[in-house]
């Protein structure tokens, strides 16, 4: 950004110029605060806020009147930064209430803006490469006010802003609406697949239990130990995160040491084909451990090693995923926010007569069969998904350099600006 030459008329200003920034805060403990009350608080969470919307319209929770004067109260109209997780996601307030210290508010104090001009701004891998640039070395990724004030905002004039904003909505409307649309298709890609799976087990499923989960097992443990593992190299430590439904995510998994290795695993090292089943966050999923690969268990995650005469792992995993079994599996699930399932209702989990081996593995064929073409079907619609995301990305990185709007001074290009914005949308 220091090194390009700017527009005419253009201007680089620092975040601390356009708006004042505060972070929030959290009267403590929070449980003590919550209300159900009419005249309750807006209490603004992440989890308010919609991955593809830009605003924050309303809460699922309030808090008391008293609470306010832990916090910081936001306005209709202001941003809000989460300063953790998404990490710098923006999104614009329609509504009020009161934010925790996971959230930055951004409150215009000079008029030089375009609301939705900086919320482009802000959402842009221009500003996210400054996030992250600033943010490097951090222990704990997360923006606090200063590295928040030292941003640059690339800023033409006001009338300028407006412009690209309304090339801008219009080639996004029809961009989100093709990724929409792509969303759609890959999660009825993997609707096919699991209808396939019930329909190909319900009879197994919807039999008349004759024995537990136990019975057709040889080993059921849970994990032992609490220490959660950071090593970004060594034996896979699987975790809840990485247990999908009938496999295993290596993706960003943490690793231990050899030596805590076998020290994790002193009543029994899992071994390819056992399976791993998450106790909690999501309880329920399981997948199986693959040919070559050396794993331990991490936290909330049970070991369970079929009796290989009786059931083969993958049978076994694609039915305990089966939904009636699902449901027999967490019935008796506790916890107020988080189902947590005991390893005593795992081992007595009620289970059918099993078909023949041979007939469990020609049901294993045909699935993975289908598996392997909703799969296709799906690294499709995910590439399909990220390269609609990058041409976002290149329309904003014009944007911010002049390019989107040089255009429209051409003399041969209407005062409107309708040509550009058809040529973008396109």
């Amino acid at each position: 950004m220091e090194n390009r030459q700017l527009p005419e008329g253009w201007e680089m200003k620092k975040l601390y110029e356009l708006c004042e920034i505060y972070r929030g805060g959290s009267p403590r403990p929070i449980k003590d605060f919550l209300t159900n009350e009419p005249n309750g608080i807006n209490w603004i969470k992440i989890s308010d806020a919609s991955v593809s919307s830009k605003y924050i319209y309303e809460t699922k929770e309030k808090i008391k009147q008293d609470g306010v004067k832990y916090s910081r109260l936001v306005n209709e109209g202001d941003f809000i930064l989460s300063n953790s997780m998404s990490f710098g996601r923006p999104y614009i307030m329609r509504t009020s209430g009161c934010i925790h210290d996971g959230w930055l508010v951004l409150k215009d104090k000079s008029g030089l803006f375009d609301q939705n001009y900086l919320y482009y701004f802000l959402g842009s891998n221009t500003t996210y490469q400054q996030f992250d640039k600033l943010a490097a070395g951090s222990t704990v990724r997360n923006l606090n006010i200063d590295l928040v004030k030292s941003v640059k905002v690339l800023l033409p004039p006001l009338p300028e802003q407006k412009r690209i904003v309304a090339i801008l909505d219009e080639a996004f409307e029809g961009i989100d609406r093709v990724i929409s649309n792509t969303e759609k298709n890959l999660s009825n890609a993997r609707e096919l697949f699991e209808s396939y799976l019930n329909y190909k087990l319900f009879g197994v499923a919807s039999n008349k239990p004759t024995q537990t989960l136990s019975c057709i097992t040889n080993l059921i443990i849970d994990c032992e130990h609490k220490t959660a593992p950071t090593k970004e190299t060594g034996i896979p430590s699987i975790r809840t995160p990485n247990i999908g439904k009938g496999y295993l995510i290596f993706d960003n998994v943490n690793r231990v040491s050899e030596e805590i290795y076998e020290l994790w695993t002193r009543r029994g090292k899992p071994e390819p084909g056992d399976l791993i089943l998450a106790r909690e966050a999501p309880a329920g999923n399981v997948g199986v451990i693959p040919e070559g690969y050396k794993v331990c268990l991490g936290q909330r995650t049970v070991l369970i090693r079929p009796n290989k005469k009786i059931v083969d792992s993958e049978y076994l995993a694609f039915l305990l995923l089966h939904p009636l079994i699902q449901k027999r599996l967490l019935a008796k699930s506790t916890g107020a926010t988080v189902q947590h399932v005991n390893m005593k209702d795992i081992r007595e989990l009620a289970i059918s007569e099993l078909p023949p081996i041979q007939t469990q593995r020609d049901c294993i064929q045909d699935l993975k069969q289908l598996e392997s073409q909703s799969n296709r079907l799906e690294n499709i619609y995910r590439q399909k998904i990220a390269a609609l995301k990058e041409l976002k990305q290149s329309i904003l990185q014009k944007a911010f350099t002049g390019e989107l709007t040089v255009r429209l001074r051409s003399p041969t290009t209407a005062d409107n600006g309708e040509n550009e914005k058809e040529e973008i949308a396109a």
